[in-house]
């Protein structure tokens, strides 16, 4: 369903900052607007928004029959794969007076695509990721609710993951695992997230899924689900047999770092100071340069959204916020250790912490 009341208050501000129009390519940003967001592949598709607040949809013919759904009766234009895509975003401009004008793109407009209506359409660009995303920085009751219900759902799923994890099994064994899990616990969208066993978890965004988890192993694991739309967003790190006394201590850094940015995260907090709370424990523990990451980023109709938690995100927390605190040391050829909750400034001004599973060391025996 479109929101009309938040297209409404995008124009005014397109208006205000002298930009004539918005194109909302397949995203979080696209869900929050119309209710819907359908796969986003190579062929361009996006929303137009216009600075009078006029609507219309520019697709390929795949999706042409899925946009009239959505759109409520506002104008869908379609183009083949026989025809330049450009042709009919020319048309769309055209109808709305676009030409020559400011134009803003949201974040996954394809570079390639924009590249492409650069060359054969007279428009400035202008950058439009933060349009939608300051729009949505600050979480209705509702979504704070549905946010709590997704955290609940991924502290379920570590509480059982830690009985099923055992020497043998694969990275890809524990990841199917925890998305079935999601799944029983009533999440959508549960993919199994990542799965690190021992030095592949000293690369943040691991993807892989063959390692095999020995007698002694690292174990770090990184997922979510959604409920209404609202990501959940966790890491635990556990250790398989006995961890060693540097272990111990690595994980204990990381812990402290956790603790003290959420402590740090309060309503009215400078951004980077919540950063730098959290990163002054790594740093005094000597292991400042891996620290490779931000401590955080805004969770809420995507996974990663405004507010950013890093040193140069300059914005005070207020209340409706949500956002993730992980920090992490990561060694390579070595050990990488993440502990990550979702943090939100609720209704009231204060500070909760969404996920309640233990975050104490675990050894798995």
């Amino acid at each position: 369903m479109i929101n009309k009341e938040l297209v409404k208050k995008l124009s005014l501000q397109l208006k205000k900052d002298g930009v004539s129009a918005l194109f909302v390519a397949p995203s979080g940003d696209l869900q929050f607007l119309v209710g819907h967001s359908p796969h986003l592949c190579e062929r361009f598709q996006a929303l137009l928004v216009t600075d009078e607040g006029e609507l219309c949809y520019i697709c390929n013919a795949l999706t042409m029959y899925e946009a009239k759904d959505f759109m409520e009766g506002n104008p869908v234009y379609a183009w083949y794969d026989h025809t330049a895509f450009t042709d009919t975003v020319k048309i769309a401009m055209e109808k709305y007076g676009l030409i020559g004008k400011k134009i803003a793109f949201n974040g996954t407009v394809r570079a390639f695509n924009l590249i492409r209506m650069m060359n054969t359409i007279d428009f400035e660009p202008v950058n439009g990721k933060d349009y939608l995303e300051l729009t949505r920085i600050i979480k209705t009751p509702e979504e704070l609710e549905n946010l709590r219900k997704a955290s609940l759902i991924v502290d379920k799923v570590f509480e059982d993951i830690i009985k099923f994890i055992k020497p043998g099994l694969t990275e890809r064994d524990v990841k199917n695992e925890i998305a079935r899990l999601c799944k029983v616990y009533g999440g959508d969208n549960c993919t199994g997230g990542i799965v690190a066993v021992d030095a592949n978890a000293a690369n943040p965004h691991y993807f892989g899924d063959s390692a095999v988890i020995g007698e002694h192993a690292v174990v770090e694991m990184d997922y979510g689900c959604t409920v209404g739309g609202m990501y959940s967003d966790i890491t635990r790190t556990v250790f398989v047999g006995k961890a060693t006394e540097r272990e111990k201590e690595l994980y204990n850094i990381v812990l402290q770092a956790n603790l003290a940015g959420e402590a740090a995260a309060v309503n009215g907090a400078y951004v980077p100071d919540i950063d730098a709370a959290a990163r002054k424990v790594i740093t005094d523990a000597g292991y400042g340069p891996n620290f490779l990451h931000r401590l955080g980023h805004g969770i809420g109709y995507a996974g990663h959204e405004a507010p950013y938690i890093h040193g140069d995100y300059h914005l005070n927390l207020a209340p409706g916020m949500a956002f993730s605190c992980e920090p992490g040391l990561y060694i390579k050829d070595d050990i990488g250790i993440r502990i990550e909750d979702v943090v939100i400034i609720n209704e009231k001004g204060e500070t909760e912490v969404l996920n309640k599973c233990t975050k104490e060391l675990i050894e798995i025996l």
